[in-house]
């Protein structure tokens, strides 16, 4: 599904960004410019994004006992990248044409705008609903274009009503004041990934106090949460349990207990633990924390 829907939307994009560049070169719109340009970025992150989503489908193997489902967010951070590039061009060439104003044919850029900001909109539509990170990395840039392309509706409406040169280049900074923010957390979520961070919605803390909890359980350590790719988050953790418990419940029984727990109230399905009898502390390195 999420491939259709980015297919679909490559083909709305492509065609719109052809359209806007022309519409940049009749007009002389530096705002138009900047939306066909945020356009472009978008073309290359739905190429990108489908690309992944192929990559990521692939099995996993000895070599790549994950498979290559981080290529996603390879795929995320590098369009985060773009847009932060896209960004300091619009900024640097906005200022200028605040200094010094071009005139525009603001009847060419209000038409060429308004379908820029009715392909987005349907655009956004495709990719509502439920997201791998890579497509809503796609689905944040679509939604800035929105916001970029009713910017320059406006700068066209103001040109045609009061011929004020500078609402063309204000129009292109407001673009680039909507790239920004999106690019920057667009980056740190990848980052966040990549740099195997504790999912937002995940306390180890609260997971270390439910373990606890549990009849038998006496120490919780070596507890680390990551995520391998967006959507499968990920835990490993060693949990001491007493003899007594041991023998009268079992190691399967626990493990089905401790799973349960985790998925219940985490949302933590791809668990890992290591069930160990209080004597094993004595043969492993538990650090500082419990010396």
């Amino acid at each position: 599904m999420d491939r259709a829907r980015l297919r679909l939307v490559l083909l709305i994009t492509l065609a719109v960004l052809a359209a806007q560049l022309f519409g940049a070169w009749v007009s002389g719109s530096l705002a138009l410019l900047a939306d066909a340009a945020h356009l472009a970025t978008d073309s290359g992150a739905v190429l990108l994004a489908l690309a992944a989503s192929y990559v990521a489908a692939r099995p996993a193997s000895s070599k790549r006992t994950f498979g290559w489902n981080r290529v996603e967010i390879l795929a995320a951070l590098l369009n985060a990248v773009l847009l932060l590039l896209v960004c300091v061009y619009l900024v640097v060439e906005g200022v200028r044409r605040l200094v010094h104003p071009h005139a525009v044919d603001a009847g060419s850029m209000l038409a060429f705008a308004v379908l820029g900001l009715v392909a987005n909109a349907v655009a956004l539509r495709l990719l509502n609903g439920r997201q791998s990170m890579n497509v809503r990395a796609v689905r944040l840039e679509v939604l800035g274009d929105l916001l970029g392309s009713i910017a320059v509706v406006v700068a066209a409406l103001v040109l045609i009503t009061t011929d004020a040169r500078r609402a063309d280049p204000a129009a292109t900074l407001v673009v680039a004041a909507l790239i920004l923010p999106r690019a920057l957390m667009l980056a740190r979520e990848a980052l966040d990934v990549l740099l195997e961070s504790t999912p937002s919605h995940v306390d180890p803390e609260e997971i270390r106090k439910h373990l606890l909890a549990m009849d038998g359980v006496v120490d919780v350590h070596d507890l680390h949460v990551w995520t391998i790719t967006s959507g499968l988050p990920s835990m490993s953790v060693h949990v001491t349990v007493d003899d007594r418990t041991l023998a009268v419940t079992g190691v399967g029984e626990l493990l089905d207990r401790f799973s349960a727990c985790v998925a219940g109230h985490f949302d933590v399905d791809h668990t890992t633990f290591q069930v160990e009898p209080v004597s094993h502390r004595e043969h492993e390195d538990l650090g500082e924390h419990h010396r």
